[in-house]
C-alpha cells in the first residue's frame, strides 16, 4: 500500500470518527433539552422523597436554581446518550473486528443502559440515603443547625449517584473483554489486589470526606469486581467447552489394530 493510500485511509478514519462524535453531540444536546423540559417534575420528586422531606433547601446565589436544573438535565442527557455512544463506538470499530466480535459487541449495547439505570437506582436509593442520614446525625450531634443550599444538596447527590452508575458498567466491560479473550478469570484474580486499591481510591475521590461514605461506596465496588470475576469465569468456561468440542470434532480417530 502506498503512502498516499495510507494517508487517505487515515483521513477516512478521522472523518468517520468526526461524524460519530457529531452524532453523539447532537443526541447529547437533544438529551439536555429533554432534561430541561422534564427538570421540574424530576426536581419535585427528588426533594419529596424520604431522604429530603425533612430538609429545607435554600438558594445562596442567583444561579443556584438554574445550576440545579442544568445538573438534572445533564443526568437525563447521560441516560439517553450512553447507549447511543456505545452503539456509535461499535459502528466505528466494527469494520475492524471479526464477524463474531461484531456480533458479541452489538449484543452488549442494550445492557449498557440497563446497568447504568441499575447503578443510578442503587446509588440513589441505597448509598445516597445512608450517606445523607449519617452526615445529618453527625451535624445534629454537634448541635449545629442544618441549613443546606440546593447546590450542595444536588452536588452531594450526584457525586455519589453518577459515578456509581458509571462503575456499574464494570461487569459488562469485563464480560465483553472476556468474550474477546483479552481478559480471563485467572488474570482478574491475579489483578485483585491492584484492582481493589484502584476501586477504593475511586471511592475516596468520588465521595464526601467522611469515613462512612467511603465505606458505603467501596464495599459495593469491591462486590461488583467479584461479580465481574464470576461472570468472567462463566464466559471463560463456555469458551473452554467450545474449544474442547472443536478439538474433538476435528480429532482424527485412533488406529484400530
Amino acid at each position: 500500500m502506498s503512502d498516499k493510500q495510507v494517508e487517505m485511509s487515515i483521513v477516512d478514519h478521522l472523518g468517520e470518527l468526526r461524524k460519530r462524535i457529531i452524532y453523539i453531540l447532537v443526541v447529547l444536546v437533544l438529551g439536555l433539552i429533554i432534561g430541561l423540559i422534564c427538570g421540574d417534575p424530576i426536581y419535585k420528586y427528588l426533594v419529596s422523597v424520604d431522604s429530603a422531606k425533612d430538609l429545607q433547601l435554600h438558594a445562596f446565589a442567583f444561579w443556584d436554581g438554574i445550576g440545579m436544573y442544568m445538573k438534572i438535565a445533564m443526568v437525563v442527557a447521560m441516560v439517553l446518550t450512553i447507549p447511543f455512544t456505545a452503539y456509535q463506538l461499535w459502528a466505528f470499530v466494527g469494520p475492524g473486528l471479526r464477524e463474531i466480535e461484531r456480533k458479541v459487541a452489538l449484543r452488549y449495547v442494550p445492557y449498557v443502559l440497563v446497568l447504568f439505570l441499575i447503578g443510578i437506582a442503587f446509588g440513589y436509593f441505597v448509598v445516597f440515603p445512608m450517606a445523607l442520614g449519617f452526615t445529618a446525625k453527625i451535624t445534629k450531634s454537634m448541635g449545629l443547625t442544618e441549613t443546606y443550599g440546593i447546590t450542595q444538596y444536588f452536588n452531594f447527590m450526584f457525586t455519589l449517584v453518577v459515578p456509581m452508575a458509571l462503575l456499574f458498567e464494570l461487569p459488562l466491560i469485563v464480560m465483553f473483554l472476556t468474550r474477546l479473550r483479552i481478559l480471563n478469570p485467572r488474570r482478574l484474580q491475579k489483578m485483585r489486589k491492584v484492582s481493589y486499591f484502584v476501586l477504593v481510591f475511586i471511592a475516596l475521590v468520588i465521595t464526601p470526606p467522611d469515613f462512612i461514605s467511603e465505606i458505603l461506596v467501596s464495599i459495593p465496588l469491591l462486590l461488583l469486581y467479584e461479580f465481574s470475576v464470576y461472570l468472567s469465569s462463566l464466559v471463560y468456561r463456555k469458551q473452554l467447552a467450545a474449544d474442547e468440542a472443536a478439538e474433538e470434532k476435528y480429532k482424527f480417530p485412533a488406529n484400530v489394530e
